[in-house]
């Protein structure tokens, strides 16, 4: 299906998307009763549901800044989600206003919301791309028609990996990330961050059981599991930690205090 294609696709109300269902705790508006329902059902099973959203939202502020003042000016973003400001490109090209940015995503509805991601700075790009995460040959092929994959690019899937089941005949999440990390020149930059059993399991088994019975496959990580992802690469400090304490704001301070976000985070450099 070509982007245009797609754009004009019935978009399926019967079930329930995370990406939606993000934009639900968010507060957006972009969602569906459907949606709705299961955003409630989880926050009633897992009281950190929305701290949670909110905490990567910032998360991905603070790690997109991190790698754009280290010098980075491509970002490849998958899972992009409905647009929430600030968006990716907003907090990069607001560092290096000429930043290159290429949005990733498979629901119809972002696409439909793309144009209010590409609206970057003069200077700079914004693409976007209609994609399936689990298609990389395709994905990546598109992005290399905006993005040097010759030159260091900062690859962003944040809160996309507990999506994505470790079954080498299923999504294979482990050797997926390994084919996105390979196309990467040395230099770049992996971000993450993933729903935990390890600080919250009894609401975090509730929550992923709700999204299980929505349709959506949920695969929360221990330490141990999401540490993985970063095999061969440079973390850097404070390492993989809870989301609230990857080199907090005050906004981040003032947040820890609300309670825990069973979420870990990272951000690591191909050397």
């Amino acid at each position: 299906m070509t982007g245009s294609d797609a754009a004009h696709a019935p978009v399926d109300t019967s079930r329930p998307h995370p990406a939606r269902v993000y934009d639900w705790w968010l507060g957006g508006k972009d969602n569906y009763p459907v949606d709705e329902e299961l955003a409630r059902k989880i926050l009633a099973a897992d009281d950190t549901a929305v701290r949670g959203a909110r905490a990567n939202r910032r998360f991905m502020h603070r790690a997109v800044r991190t790698v754009a003042e280290a010098g980075t000016r491509q970002f490849l973003d998958i899972g992009t989600g409905i647009p929430t400001e600030p968006n990716l490109h907003q907090v990069a090209q607001g560092v290096a206003p000429e930043a290159r940015v290429v949005y990733a995503d498979n629901d119809p509805i972002v696409l439909r919301h793309a144009e209010a991601l590409l609206h970057g700075t003069a200077e700079g790009s914004t693409e976007y791309v209609h994609a399936d995460v689990r298609d990389a040959d395709t994905l990546l092929r598109r992005a290399g028609e905006s993005l040097d994959f010759d030159r260091p690019v900062a690859l962003s899937l944040v809160a996309l990996t507990h999506y994505l089941d470790d079954d080498p005949d299923g999504d294979d999440v482990y050797g997926l990330l390994e084919r996105y990390v390979a196309a990467l020149a040395p230099g770049s930059h992996l971000i993450l961050s993933q729903v935990t059993p390890d600080l919250n399991p009894a609401a975090v088994e509730r929550a992923a059981d709700l999204f299980r019975r929505g349709g959506t496959p949920f695969h929360p990580r221990s330490l141990t599991g999401f540490s993985r992802f970063f095999a061969g690469l440079e973390l850097l400090g404070p390492g993989v930690i809870p989301v609230h304490g990857w080199r907090p704001e005050a906004e981040d301070v003032a947040a820890q205090a609300e309670g825990i976000v069973p979420v870990y985070a990272g951000v690591a450099r191909k050397p």
